[in-house]
């Protein structure tokens, strides 16, 4: 009666691992024998319900596999290599297996919609959801790019602001171009200005006191904006071909881009300090706004900013902004 139950409740005990490519029977013995170590191939069939059959063919390929050894000695016994390290390894190849997977599907894709576009011009336009999926697809857009990469900058974000700061630098480092129009908003973020976007060595950036949409786009060939223009969220997007619709969103950038104020991450003979509040004072910051992104103290940015003025022998913020594009600095 005892080990039946025994063998009972190693059945209903036994994860189902079948999504690591292993058996319900080998999953069965090993989990035997992470329970019940050095035991013998009989005990483990008693305890799994199985034939002694069965468990030798599952302790072989549980051992070529490296899930179990053989301990030394008369009679044979087995001990289960272990979870985290056998289970872990099995874990991480089957992740690389569906990543892999994954990237054929979206190549396979690629190629529908590319056939697809000559019959159904509907698919010039497609609707992703998801923030997972949008930044999965922001980032390859921004891969097939050959040339160059736009974008209208405007909070909210899928990801963290300047998470992508390292991939941009990869991808400048290339020779592709980034040129980026951030909106007031966007260089307002704590922290943002010095830590991302005069980080960012290579992209010319411009700003704007607003942008009328976010946008990425690569050469003329595709571009990706929100469905909705909410201020809190984006969960679903537009994927913008090559079309009529993507040379007015190019036509767009380009307008938005005469009218920006330059952003210089390389000011000759100004300090970074000095740079990022010129900045937003030329994208038109309070100095509320400019301490919040700076992490200034009120008095210290009336200060700074009253010092910048004069040093640019400026009465007002819209001519310190004029001063510092005649002097290059901007």
């Amino acid at each position: 009666m005892t080990n039946s139950r025994q063998a009972a409740d190693s059945r209903q005990t036994a994860p189902d691992l079948s999504a690591l490519g292993l058996p319900l029977s080998d999953t069965r013995v090993y989990t035997a024998l992470v329970g019940h170590p050095r035991t013998r191939a009989a005990d483990v069939a008693e305890q799994c319900g199985l034939s002694a059959q069965q468990v030798s063919r599952a302790l072989s390929r549980l051992t070529a596999a490296g899930l179990a050894s053989r301990v030394p000695g008369r009679p044979a016994r087995y001990l289960a290599a272990p979870p985290e390290l056998a289970l872990g390894a099995l874990a991480a190849e089957r992740a690389a297996e569906l990543r892999e997977a994954r990237a054929k599907i979206e190549d396979l894709m690629e190629v529908h919609r590319e056939a697809s576009r000559f019959t159904h011009p509907a698919e010039l336009v497609e609707v992703v959801t998801g923030a997972d999926n949008i930044d999965s697809r922001v980032r390859r857009v921004q891969e097939e790019a050959r040339t160059q990469i736009r974008g209208f900058d405007r909070p909210p974000y899928v990801k963290p602001p300047g998470a992508n700061l390292g991939e941009e630098q990869r991808r400048l480092k290339a020779g592709i171009t980034y040129r980026v129009i951030y909106a007031q908003a966007a260089v307002a973020v704590p922290g943002r200005l010095r830590g991302d976007i005069l980080a960012s060595r290579g992209e010319r950036s411009r700003v704007r006191p607003t942008l009328p949409i976010k946008m990425v786009m690569a050469d003329e060939k595709v571009a990706v904006i929100p469905i909705s223009s909410s201020p809190r969220v984006v969960d679903a997007a537009y994927i913008i071909h090559a079309s009529a619709l993507l040379d007015a969103l190019v036509t767009l950038f380009e307008a938005e881009w005469e009218r920006a104020v330059p952003i210089s991450g390389a000011l000759a003979g100004v300090d970074p300090d000095a740079a990022a509040l010129l900045t937003l004072l030329a994208s038109g910051q309070t100095d509320a706004g400019i301490a919040r992104a700076l992490g200034w103290s009120a008095r210290t940015t009336q200060r700074r900013v009253r010092r910048l003025m004069s040093e640019l022998n400026a009465t007002t913020r819209f001519q310190a902004g004029m001063n510092a594009m005649a002097r290059g600095l901007l």
